[in-house]
C-alpha cells in the first residue's frame, strides 16, 4: 500500500511510529500539494486538510481508495467525483472538541467580564470600576448542534453551573444537554438562549439556516457566538442584529469570506468580537489527527469499522 500525505510539518516521531507499527507501508510525507500531486497517481490513501482535491487530481488518482481529511470541514470537497469512484472518505471530526470549547467559554467570559472596556481602561491608564461585570453562572447555554464539540462545550459550561440546550436535526438526547430541541423548534430553544453557540457544519442544510428573526427571538442580553462555519448567517444579518440591539454581543471565528476584509464592518463594532478561525487550533492538532488515522489504518487492515465515515451525499 502506498499512502500519501500532503500534510505540511508532520512530526518526525509520528512518522517513525508509523513506519514502525506499519512496515508492509509505503510512506510518503510531502510538505503540502504542490510536491505530493506529483506522486498522485500512486496513492492508495490520500491524507490531506481537504481543501487541496478538486475533480483534475481525484481523476489523477487512478489507484485512491481512500481520502483521510485531517480536518473536520468537508464543505470544499469534490464529493460528486468522490462518489463516482465509490472512494472511503474519513475524517478526524472530534479532536476540536477540547482547544474549541476552551475557546467558547473562554470568549463567553471575556463578554460577560467586559474583557474589551478592561482592556481599554487598561491601554489608557484609567482606573474606572464602574464597568459592569456579569456571570455566567445559572445563564441558559443554547448549542446550535450536538456533536463532539458541543457536548464538550456543554460539560464544561455545566461547570458553570449553567443550564445547557441543545438544537440538532434529530432532537435527540446527547450527553451534557438537559433538553435537545429539533431544527425546526429552534425557536423556542433561542428565546431562552442567554448564549447561543454555534458549532454547525457547513452542509444545504446548514447554508444561511440562521436569519434575522432568529435574532430576534433571542433576548436583548443574549450574546451569540459562531464558531461552525461561517455561511450559517449572512454577514449583514449578524451586523443588523447587533446594531439595532436585538442581542448584545456576536463573538466571531468564522465567516463568509476569509480572511476577513481590512475594511471590513465587523472590525469596527464595538459589540462584536472578530478572531480570525482559531477556535481549533492547539499544539495537540496533528498528535491527536494522527492518532484517529493510525487508529483508521489498523481498523482497515482488519476488515474493521472505520472511525468517521462520511457520506458524500450529505457531506458530513
Amino acid at each position: 500500500m502506498y499512502i500519501l500525505s500532503a500534510i505540511k510539518r508532520v512530526p518526525e516521531d509520528i512518522k517513525e511510529r508509523l513506519r514502525k507499527n506499519f512496515e508492509s507501508v509505503d510512506f510518503n510525507f510531502c510538505h503540502g500539494i504542490k510536491e505530493a500531486e506529483q506522486h498522485l497517481e500512486k496513492a492508495d490513501v490520500f491524507l490531506t486538510y481537504g481543501e487541496d482535491l478538486n475533480n483534475e487530481r481525484i481523476e489523477k488518482a487512478a489507484n485512491l481508495r481512500w481520502i483521510m481529511v485531517l480536518s473536520a470541514g468537508m464543505d470544499r470537497m469534490p464529493f460528486k467525483k468522490i462518489e463516482e469512484r465509490n472512494i472511503l472518505v474519513t475524517n478526524v471530526r472530534g479532536i476540536h472538541a477540547k482547544p474549541m470549547a476552551e475557546y467558547a467559554i473562554s470568549m463567553l467570559l471575556q463578554v460577560s467580564r467586559n474583557a474589551k472596556k478592561l482592556w481599554e481602561r487598561e491601554h489608557n491608564h484609567k482606573w474606572d470600576r464602574r464597568v459592569p461585570m456579569t456571570e455566567i453562572n445559572g445563564k441558559t447555554l443554547v448549542c446550535l448542534g450536538t456533536g463532539a464539540i458541543a457536548q464538550e462545550t456543554a460539560r464544561l459550561a455545566q461547570s458553570f453551573r449553567m443550564n445547557t440546550i441543545g438544537v440538532s436535526r434529530s432532537g435527540s438526547d446527547q450527553p451534557y444537554f438537559e433538553k435537545v430541541f429539533k431544527v425546526e423548534d429552534m425557536d423556542d430553544a433561542l428565546k431562552s438562549a442567554d448564549y447561543c453557540v454555534a458549532v454547525l457544519p457547513s452542509t444545504l442544510e446548514t447554508q444561511f439556516m440562521m436569519e434575522k428573526d432568529h435574532f430576534h427571538k433571542m433576548p436583548e442580553h443574549a450574546v451569540f457566538l459562531n464558531m461552525g462555519r461561517g455561511d450559517l448567517v449572512k454577514t449583514e444579518v449578524v451586523l443588523e442584529a447587533v446594531r439595532e440591539e436585538k442581542i448584545a454581543h456576536a463573538v466571531l471565528d468564522v465567516f463568509e469570506q476569509e480572511p476577513l476584509p481590512e475594511d471590513h464592518p465587523f472590525w469596527d463594532e464595538e459589540r462584536i468580537t472578530v478572531t480570525p478561525h482559531i477556535s481549533g487550533i492547539s499544539p495537540q492538532y496533528l498528535p491527536r489527527a494522527f492518532e484517529v488515522f493510525e487508529r483508521n489504518l489498523k481498523a482497515y487492515f482488519s476488515n474493521e469499522s472505520l472511525e468517521n465515515v462520511i457520506d458524500p451525499k450529505r457531506g458530513y
